[in-house]
């Protein structure tokens, strides 16, 4: 793997013994060896939110998961341009309304105050929820220009035609000269029958019902419009991915993700334009994340079976007991794999908030942990169980395999803390683990401890020597009320002080 040095030792051994990142490519079907274009630099695009409401769950999860693949990439060493656009115009529901504009109508409001109100939003909910921020986040109305100088290449190059002053994308044509058409979403042109967006708009205007617009004239009353060749009117929703992804990482580039169910039709229909327009590929790997069900079913508002990101944060919901913190939450989508669907219950959300917490009372143990000795009993099979969990990141970073790695170290975390004169972890082996779960725990998972507004394991390691000092000082001057104080206050915040021959040890409840 011809990248720049990983900022993980165990990592970088792995590779420099032949160990690669394998990528499961959606437009192959197969799990693929990962080579970027550039050397050491990958461009890759992920689909963002359309902003007309409140960003639901099952947006959330996708965003998390994508953050969670761009953060372990950065740590293999790469260097990532991270572009993650905002639809902000031409996403039309299926009697043709735009989305922008009926959120504008419903609300008595600006359609640049409905995106502005629900980017401002997303931001909100994806700082909640600790995700880093794209290299670059373009919005749809800021590439009018772009979007219609490619529907004018896509004209010239004899793959679409005029009808009324819109534009449609002639996909029998392109279907005929290009037998990739269809290849992403494994769908036939016969299964394209009239399934696009705007599949119950100016369908009498079509060539043939499966051809979609990538421009579509405006009716008067239509609040989203610009000046084109063609009519006054606003580009059709694929169109601004096929714009936005070249104009930012060229004409192909390493990496397209998206949720599954963007395989069809935009994703399929976004190569059709980039092929249409130029000839090219835009992107050499394609990735999708599975969708979230709830109760075993599908999430739906009118049958009740939905729950919103401030519901779970908040615990107003029917459907579970409690709130739920934003990393508990993080915690639970990355357990499963991000091409698996993922069932939330209210069970398996309290599994999740237990498996955090005992992994994150470890991180804290682990930072203040110490030892004496050069080798330690428990040193082979934490270096094994490192090992283990970075190859499972790099087969097509497999997060609840990396997770179950990291849990068959928890438990020597504990035995050390609770041994430390005896030292079960070699001073080497603790050092470099310390550094290893740092990095992938607080980096790469983009965990953090909720215990502090700015905390961590060190920070909190820290504090917990030095109350455990001071309590010493406080016994051995025969001080017994202040003593007890200090474990008694620690106590009131569910932290147990343990007394031994050896030492005070310390565990969070």
């Amino acid at each position: 793997m011809n990248i720049s040095k990983a900022t993980s030792p165990v990592a970088e051994r792995l590779i420099q013994q032949g160990a690669q990142l394998t990528i499961q490519n959606s437009l192959s079907g197969d799990k693929e060896v990962f080579k970027p274009i550039v050397e050491g630099h990958i461009g890759m695009y992920v689909c963002g939110p359309t902003v007309y409401s409140d960003v639901h769950l099952g947006n959330v999860m996708t965003f998390v998961r994508f953050d969670f693949i761009y953060r372990y990439l950065v740590s293999l060493g790469y260097k990532v341009r991270y572009v993650r656009n905002i639809t902000d115009v031409g996403h039309l529901l299926d009697d043709g309304e735009d989305r922008i504009s009926k959120g504008a109508r419903l609300d008595a409001l600006e359609p640049m105050e409905v995106v502005q109100k629900y980017t401002n939003g997303f931001h909100e909910m994806m700082d909640i929820f600790n995700a880093k921020k794209p290299s670059i986040e373009p919005r749809a109305t800021a590439h009018i220009i772009e979007q219609i100088d490619m529907v004018q290449q896509i004209i010239d190059n004899g793959y679409a035609y005029v009808k009324n002053g819109s534009v449609y994308f002639d996909t029998i044509k392109f279907a005929n000269e290009n037998a990739s058409y269809g290849q992403l979403s494994g769908r036939k042109i016969d299964d394209l029958m009239a399934e696009s967006r705007d599949n119950l708009k100016n369908q009498d205007e079509k060539n043939h019902p499966s051809d979609f617009a990538i421009w579509m004239k405006a009716s008067e009353d239509h609040l989203m419009k610009w000046p084109s060749p063609w009519s006054i009117g606003f580009p059709g929703w694929h169109l601004e991915c096929s714009v936005m992804s070249t104009k930012y990482l060229g004409k192909t580039f390493d990496i397209h993700g998206g949720g599954n169910d963007l395989k069809f039709p935009h994703h399929e229909n976004e190569i059709a334009q980039n092929m249409g327009s130029c000839q090219c590929q835009p992107a050499n790997y394609w990735l999708h994340t599975n969708m979230l069900l709830m109760n075993g079913r599908k999430m739906s508002k009118s049958d009740g079976n939905t729950i919103t990101p401030p519901q779970l944060l908040t615990g107003e919901s029917e459907h579970i007991s409690q709130a739920y913190s934003p990393m508990a939450l993080r915690f639970f989508m990355l357990q499963s794999h991000y091409r698996s669907t993922l069932d939330l219950t209210d069970e398996v959300l309290k599994a999740s908030e237990k498996g955090y917490k005992r992994l994150m009372d470890a991180y804290d143990i682990l930072m203040s942990s110490k030892s004496e000795v050069p080798l330690g009993t428990g040193d082979e099979a934490i270096v094994a169980s490192l090992e283990n969990m970075h190859r499972h990141l790099m087969d097509d970073f497999n997060s609840p395999r990396a997770l179950a790695s990291i849990f068959e170290i928890v438990p020597k975390i504990n035995t050390h803390k609770a041994n430390e004169k005896k030292d079960t972890i070699g001073v080497e082996v603790l050092e470099l683990l310390q550094s290893e779960l740092r990095m992938i725990i607080r980096e790469v998972l983009g965990l953090k401890s909720e215990k502090a507004n700015d905390g961590g394991g060190e920070i909190i390691g820290g504090l917990m020597d030095l109350m455990i000092e001071l309590r010493a000082s406080v016994r051995s001057k025969k001080d017994w009320e202040s003593a007890d104080k200090i474990r008694d206050g620690l106590k009131a915040m569910n932290v147990n002080l343990k007394d031994g021959k050896d030492g005070t040890s310390w565990t969070i409840d």
